[in-house]
Order: structure tokens, then sequence, then C-alpha cells
């Protein structure tokens, strides 16, 4: 009888012990799973010391290609946050830029964007580094996609607009960051960002670049013609190679 008992109560013990190994295998696992959900705004929002991070307002899609190498082209995700750093000619945006809009995505550098007037107090050296963003504005190639026109009236603001970008990622099929920065430049023509990339870029959001083109025909500009860069020392031109670098309006 006392065997009996004794018998029982070991795998009683056993079975409970069993119990709660499982309980605890399964709560590791809910809080690996927790842990991995917790990226992302609301974690962000816990940290104390965030607020730089926070300041990011604004998303933009474009396309960069390299100054070096315009056949280089690559998808650019832009999210961007603007302070008054008192900047000469008005306030600055800095942005850190992706391979995509979806989580994981590789951080493939930074960029920040100045006003015509900041740009053109830089001295000559400097300017080198700063593209202008007249075209793909105009061309439909630049989008808001958190707006309903995709940035039509916003962007007006941006087209006298400079940037400068470095990739410091140069090359984002590889594993890690391989290789120095590389300097980014803007498409300032037709024909600069390949058409498959063009329309890869805008089934993802569901758009035409070439409806927002028609659409921002209301700034009352023809689109720039502006040729790649013949060498990492041209200075950048917004609206034409040759000639007054002036827009040209609509007829």
């Amino acid at each position: 009888m006392l065997r009996c008992s004794f018998k029982t109560i070991v795998n009683n013990l056993a079975f409970v012990v069993m119990i709660a190994l499982l309980s605890l295998i399964c709560i590791s696992s809910t809080d690996a799973v927790a842990a991995e959900g917790t990226h992302g705004v609301e974690n962000v929002n816990k940290l104390k010391y965030a607020d730089p991070v926070k300041d990011i307002h604004l998303y933009l899609c474009a396309f960069h290609i390299a100054k070096n190498n315009p056949k280089f082209e690559i998808e650019a995700h832009h999210y961007c946050s603007m302070r008054n750093l008192n900047v000469k000619g008005g306030d600055i945006h800095q942005c850190v830029i992706y391979d995509s809009k979806e989580a994981p995505a590789k951080l493939l550098g930074i960029e920040y964007i100045i006003s015509n007037e900041t740009y053109q107090s830089l001295p000559a050296g400097e300017k080198k580094y700063w593209h202008p963003h007249a075209y793909e504005i105009i061309s439909g190639q630049l989008i808001v996609p958190d707006l309903s026109d995709m940035g039509d009236n916003a962007l007006e603001g941006f087209l006298t607009s400079w940037g400068k970008t470095f990739h410091t990622w140069p090359d984002p099929t590889t594993e890690i960051p391989l290789g120095e920065p590389l300097l980014m430049w803007s498409a300032g023509a037709d024909g600069q960002i390949s058409k498959g990339m063009i329309e890869k870029r805008d089934k993802q959001f569901g758009i035409s670049s070439d409806e927002l083109r028609e659409q921002r025909k209301n700034y009352g500009y023809q689109v720039p013609k502006v040729d790649v860069p013949k060498s990492i020392d041209e200075i950048g031109r917004q609206w034409t190679s040759k000639g007054p670098d002036k827009p040209e309006k609509l007829k």
C-alpha cells in the first residue's frame, strides 16, 4: 500500500515537473516572439533619448545614381527630419536612406537637403558634392507616398533645393558594407533612370510616374534636360546643360 502511494506520488511529481518545464518553454518562446515584435515606433517611443529619431516626419522615395558611374542606379527610400539648425538661408533636412520601405532594410547612407540660397553661398570646391532636385520632382520620379497627391503640392517648394548624399553601403548586394562611401547623384533628364526601375517602384505604390509628370505641369516649367556629370568634380546644374541655368516656362 505504501509502495503504491509512494509510486503514485513520484509519478504525480514527475507530471507536475514536466508541465512546469513545458510552461517555461512556452513562456520563453512567447517572450522571444514578443521581443522580436517590439521593434518600430512603439519601441522607439519607450526610449529615453530618442528625440532625433522621433523627429523623422517625412518619407520620400526616389532614385540615386553614382556620380562617378551614372549607370549604377538604385531605388532610395528617404526618412527625413527637419530642425532649425541656424543654417543661413533656411532650414536643413537630414535624411537616412534605406534600400527598402519594408523591414528589415539595409541602411544605405545619408542625405542632407538645403535651399538654393544656402547652396549658392557655398565655396566652389564644396558645390561638387551637391546634386539638384528639379528634374526628379518635375518628372514625377520623386514622390511622397504618405500624401494623397504623392507630394505634388509639397514638393514645389523643393524645386530649387540641393542634396548631398553619400552611400556608406555602396553595393547593397553585399552582406556587409564594403569599400569607401559612394557619392550619389540625381537624374537630370529622361533616360538616366531605367524604365524598368521606374516601373518596379511605381508598381509598389500603385502609381504612374508619367501621370504625376502630367500633374506637375501645374508648376509651369519644362522638364529639365541636364547631362550626367562628366567627372566627379563637375558642379551640378538644375535646368539645362548649357547656357544660363534657368527654367524654361511651359508654353
